[in-house]
């Protein structure tokens, strides 16, 4: 039997077998269960889990910097919630109260007689107020400088209430005045606290330094 191939030339004899081979390739790639067209299967599999798991990862780095800024807010938050915790405590803390006032009046060289507690008012902003009614004498700009230490203490505590007069017609004139002390009286000092638990006001007086 005659072989057409042999008849060709050899140019055409190689461009025969490369179309051939080309038909080959192109029924290994596009038949289905063939082992070429399987493993492409794999690979586009494998790039759309790749660009998927990309995504994912740029999408998470988004919220890791964004986790970083919040957590950076909230520790900002944190240092303000302390901060108001000092100014405006939860507790009543009557002890740290008053070593705050004596403080300020020792540094202001003014003498503080008596503290009497006074009844606890609730505010509607859910604090309350806890003031306690002072007596104490010193020189005229010594009392204004203790005035001006208790405006700039960590805790808020506001006077009023002011009632002073000359120490010799005041009111307790039977203890001994430091020298030079030219006003004596009683004033209002208050300050506050958001803690429900106790709203009990202490009743009595007490002496400067003394715990209740």
């Amino acid at each position: 039997m005659a072989n057409p191939l042999r008849d060709m030339s050899v140019i055409m004899q190689g461009l025969v077998a490369a179309a051939i081979a080309v038909v080959l390739v192109l029924v290994g790639i596009y038949l289905p269960f063939s082992p070429v067209a399987q493993e492409k299967e794999q690979v586009d599999k494998a790039i759309a889990t790749r660009t998927a798991l990309t995504q994912e990862v740029t999408q998470l780095q988004v919220y890791k910097q964004r986790y970083g800024e919040l957590k950076s807010d909230m520790d900002a938050l944190n240092k303000q919630l302390d901060t108001l915790k000092t100014i405006v405590p939860e507790e009543k803390e009557t002890d740290e109260f008053i070593r705050l006032l004596q403080g300020a009046a020792t540094e202001s060289n003014v003498a503080i007689r008596s503290l009497k507690a006074k009844a606890v008012v609730p505010k509607d902003n859910n604090y309350y107020e806890m003031p306690f009614e002072v007596q104490a004498d010193g020189p005229y700009f010594n009392v204004l400088d203790f005035f001006g230490r208790l405006s700039r203490l960590s805790r808020i505590i506001n006077v009023g209430d002011l009632d002073f007069a000359d120490p010799d017609k005041s009111k307790g004139s039977h203890y001994a005045l430091r020298p030079g002390s030219t006003v004596s009286g009683i004033f209002t000092a208050t300050t506050y606290f958001t803690k429900p638990g106790d709203v009990t006001p202490a009743a009595g007086a007490a002496k400067p330094g003394v715990k209740h």
